[in-house]
């Protein structure tokens, strides 16, 4: 028993560990960023407010008979209200103390005598409490999951006129009371409604898995179910990229989990070392990293200084002298990113086979020589899509091989160090005389394969969040294994105009069925 216990014990760690995916992608947002959401998601609240639907009063007492129906919401008064983190799981959104206007029309029969007209009301001391429960769905999407809300109207007053005021005034408080019963009855209905369906396809709006382009995808589901404190809301996203030629592939996360400490900004947005090297390792499994030039497209330059460096092969190749070169270069194996406090860098092993060739013959080698190279990286984001560029010179090097003299732009992240170097695959005699290749060739790749390379990533890939929420005042931020992006948000578009785009759209006998009856003017119908 005690053998066993301690067996358990010793297999807890692990256990534990198996059961904790690290995310490849982070995302906090702070109370800065609840308070920016609180003004949009207020204004969204007294919309769906607005368009409360009330059901008819009618009834009668004693000689009287009334019917009051086409209630409006004509004004809100919301002045005080807040939506907080309730740990662990939950939003909670408060309204305290508002005012809610109606106007409606009344019927009103009584002996012999008709009367119709409207009513001006007001709802004073309406306190309106809801929490929402958030948590990932089956597809890994973050969701409202639950609600709860609790509605009260203090008090309410109706203001009369016509003919038969005085009645009105006598009837006024069963008819506030049944008014105010029925317009507190439909709050909660109306909340849940736009939480549980609306906000809902508006979370649906996040990209969960879709690709980047042709080559390879993102998965960006959620690991977990949300994890809230008083001040932040945490989410944890596998991010992972994968091949479209394999899309069910897994690939086994052993990076350093993202820690976000921050709460000054809004939003923070954390990457880790594998969700940059999910990303290289999709695209080297998909075949791309392969780049071919041949004939004129080989800059001229690098055609000079090639046919000079292997001058004595092609001599002896006579009859191939002027025949064109080919060039083809292809990584060798998976890149690795490299993310330190001092900067980013990627590694590359890849080979580059120069070649002859001549009309109606086979390709003749030149050399099949060997590359290593640490690319630096700057990351950044652009609008919503978090973008690379790579490149080999050094920050402070000359305009031929560097960043030209300017310094790195704030808000990108960049690798001081880069590194560059070439070998024969054939022979260390070969090695040598390739040594003299090394700089230029390094500055030509620079000029000619690199603007390649960041043509195809210049699109970049999105950021997992809603539609209408953008990023502002971006700062890149290293750490040992990890980065953050710290980062303001705004609303490009309003909530009601997002949610709006994607309603589904009624049909005819939804659309029927849902409208009011018109009351009738017949005094008979009373």
């Amino acid at each position: 028993m005690a053998a066993g216990s301690c067996l358990l014990l010793l297999l807890l760690p692990s256990l534990v560990t198996a059961s904790h995916r690290p995310p490849g992608c982070k995302i906090r947002i702070t109370s800065k960023g609840l308070d920016l959401v609180k003004q949009e998601g207020l204004r969204f609240v007294e919309q769906e407010l607005q368009n409360i639907t009330v059901s008819d009063l009618h009834g009668n007492e004693g000689q009287f008979q009334y019917n009051i129906s086409q209630v409006k919401v004509t004004d809100l008064q919301l002045a005080f209200s807040d939506l907080n983190f309730q740990p662990q799981q939950h939003l909670v959104f408060n309204i305290n103390n508002a005012s809610i206007s109606l106007r409606f029309r009344r019927q009103l029969l009584y002996w012999f005598f008709y009367d119709i007209g409207s009513i001006n009301a007001s709802a004073d001391g309406v306190h309106i409490y809801t929490v929402l429960q958030l948590a990932k769905d089956e597809a890994g999407r973050l969701k409202i999951s639950n609600m709860t809300c609790n509605a009260s109207i203090a008090r309410m007053h109706a203001g009369f006129s016509g003919t038969l005021r005085k009645v009105y005034e006598f009837l006024s408080t069963f008819i506030v009371t049944g008014m105010r019963f029925l317009l507190g009855q439909q709050i909660c209905p109306s909340l849940e409604h736009a939480s549980m369906v609306l906000l809902n396809s508006l979370l649906d709006t996040v990209p969960v898995r879709n690709y980047v382009d042709e080559h390879i995808g993102i998965d960006y589901s959620l690991l977990r179910d949300p994890s809230i404190s008083t001040d932040t809301l945490d989410l944890d996203f596998k991010g992972m990229f994968f091949p479209r030629v394999r899309e069910d592939q897994e690939l086994e996360n052993h990076a350093v989990e993202p820690v976000i400490k921050e709460t000054e900004r809004m939003v923070y947005v954390a990457f880790s070392e594998y969700f940059f090297d999910s990303a290289m390792q999709s695209y080297f499994q998909a075949g791309v990293l392969t780049i071919e030039l041949q004939g004129e497209k080989v800059p001229k330059d690098l055609e000079v200084l090639l046919r000079a460096t292997f001058f004595g092969t092609i001599f002896m190749l006579s009859p191939s002298v002027d025949a064109p070169l080919r060039l083809v270069l292809q990584v060798s194996a998976p890149p690795r990113c490299i993310i330190k406090p001092s900067g980013t860098s990627v590694a590359v092993s890849a080979f580059l086979n120069i070649s002859l060739v001549p009309p109606d013959r086979p390709p003749v080698q030149l050399s099949s020589m060997a590359m290593e190279t640490k690319l630096s990286a700057k990351v950044f984001l652009q609008g919503k899509a978090l973008r690379v560029q790579l490149d080999l010179r050094r920050y402070g090097e000359s305009p031929m091989g560097a960043w030209g003299g300017f310094p790195p732009h704030p808000t990108h992240n960049c690798f001081l160090l880069s590194r560059f170097r070439i070998y024969s695959k054939q022979s260390a005699l070969e090695s040598l005389a390739l040594f003299s290749l090394q700089a230029p060739l390094k500055t030509l790749l620079q000029l000619t394969i690199m603007p390649i390379i960041n043509e195809r990533t210049k699109k970049g890939v999105q950021i997992p969040l809603p539609e209408g929420m953008d990023f502002t005042r971006e700062v890149v931020t290293n750490h040992a294994g990890f980065l953050t992006v710290g980062a303001d948000l705004h609303f490009s578009k309003g909530l009601r105009e997002v949610i709006e785009k994607y309603r589904p759209v009624p049909t005819a006998a939804a659309y029927f069925s849902s409208q009011p009856a018109e009351p009738s003017l017949d005094p008979s119908s009373l």
